[in-house]
């Protein structure tokens, strides 16, 4: 019998604990045990193994990054709306930076982790038509939102930003390079 209070969700919820003090790598089956109190095998009760952990752990993030990008977008347009998503999506990688590095950053080919990553894709395209962009072209302006915004937060939550020169000014202008291609384009 599985034990009592203990879910998937509750495993999940240990697993993040784990990734968010520790790192992708600590991620294991045996700490997640440990830190719920029962024996490694007993998990697999709850989750199939390792891989399926991290799937579960994915989507998990996936839905609370689509959240708070959904969260401050809503009641915004164009620039505004980019800005705030942009910001958004920095302040998530930046204050999760373990989160952020465990999510697959290619289409899975699993159908419920394809969703949660889509959730946050379609946050990026209700955004993007308001600048008028449909199609191939919506496709094409989300794909550099994502590329920038990613690229940003990828290295500064690695550190790849040494010189002295604020990195909040590199994030500003990044803004408005977005924004004011996106509003050339569009107007």
């Amino acid at each position: 019998m599985p034990r009592a209070g203990l879910t998937p969700e509750a495993v999940v919820d240990t697993a993040i604990n784990i990734l968010d003090a520790e790192g992708v790598g600590a991620v294991t089956l045996a700490a997640v045990a440990s830190r719920v109190g029962v024996a490694a095998p007993s998990l697999y009760k709850h989750v199939r193994n390792l891989d399926a952990l991290r799937r579960l752990i994915a989507i998990r993030i996936f839905h609370e990054l689509a959240d708070r990008l959904t969260e401050v977008v809503m009641g915004r347009s164009r620039d505004e709306a980019l800005r705030e998503l942009l910001l958004a999506y920095r302040r998530y990688a930046i204050e999760f930076p373990h989160r952020y590095a465990a999510l697959p950053q290619a289409p899975p080919n699993d159908p419920e982790l394809a969703a949660a990553g889509e959730r946050v894709v379609e946050v990026i395209f209700a955004v993007l038509r308001g600048y008028r962009l449909e199609g191939e072209q919506l496709v094409h302006a989300a794909r550099c939102v994502r590329a920038a915004a990613h690229g940003f937060a990828s290295l500064e939550t690695l550190g790849g930003f040494g010189r002295p020169e604020s990195v909040d000014a590199s994030f500003d202008t990044l803004i408005r390079i977005l924004t004011d291609g996106l509003g050339k384009g569009t107007d």
